[in-house]
């Protein structure tokens, strides 16, 4: 499995899970992130096509945060504080 499709594969499992887990309807979660409904669909079957700030939106009024990590720029703070 490619690294993009392990992606697809986690972001689609993490908003479906949250969802359900909230007892939400892919309709009311549309609804709470501002988009339409199917966009949930697509996100939730592995359907990349989505823009950074939408994916954003959903996974706020998911309560899920996102973060990105760099070793590169991690070691330069590193050695920046020393």
């Amino acid at each position: 499995m490619t690294t993009l499709e392990q992606f697809k594969k986690e972001i689609s499992e993490l908003v479906r899970t949250h969802r359900k887990k909230s007892a939400l309807s892919q309709a009311a979660l549309a609804h709470l992130a501002g988009v339409g409904k199917t966009v949930i669909f697509d996100l939730e079957h592995g359907k990349m096509t989505i823009q950074l700030d939408t994916l954003l939106r959903i996974l706020g009024a998911l309560n899920i945060e996102m973060k990105l990590y760099s070793p590169l720029l991690q070691a330069m703070k590193e050695t920046q504080q020393s």
